[in-house]
């Protein structure tokens, strides 16, 4: 192989990992923009999970290690913020537990009906055989055995 040969495929392969390197660090900072609009904590783990690279990568970028530290000391430190969604969570685990107490019940009175078709089949079964035992009009159902096909 030639010099020239070598050195256009080195030139090649360093303008392909810049470009990759380039790809990475535009993901980074996209995710770390949808993070700060959803309000979500800024975090090396976020960061590599929303945008898809490396948790050495994010360390051995200066600006974006630099951006991510910055961005979750500043979360610590800011209080969190009163929820309006406080009452709807409350007035979600009410309807929860109220349908929790719903479902109980319901599965009770299933069982319960259950239970009272359980009886019935049996006393009707019971009833069945003391008529015939008495020899009443109408003799049990009998199984008929079909031949061989």
């Amino acid at each position: 192989m030639t010099d020239d040969a070598r050195a256009k495929r080195t030139q090649t392969l360093v303008a392909a990992a810049k470009a990759k390197s380039q790809a990475k660090t535009d993901a980074a900072e996209k995710a770390i923009r949808a993070l700060v609009k959803r309000s979500e904590p800024i975090t090396f783990q976020a960061v590599q999970r929303e945008a898809g690279v490396s948790h050495a990568f994010l360390y051995n970028h200066p600006d974006l290690r630099g951006r991510i530290e910055r961005l979750r000391a500043q979360a610590r430190l800011a209080p969190a913020p009163a929820s309006p969604a406080d009452e709807q969570s409350t007035l979600v685990l009410a309807l929860t537990g109220q349908i929790t107490r719903l479902k109980k019940r319901h599965r009770e009175e299933v069982q319960a009906l259950r239970d009272a078709l359980e009886q019935a089949h049996g006393e009707n079964l019971d009833l069945r055989r003391e008529l015939a035992r008495r020899g009443g009009d109408t003799p049990p159902p009998q199984a008929r055995v079909i031949g061989p096909c």
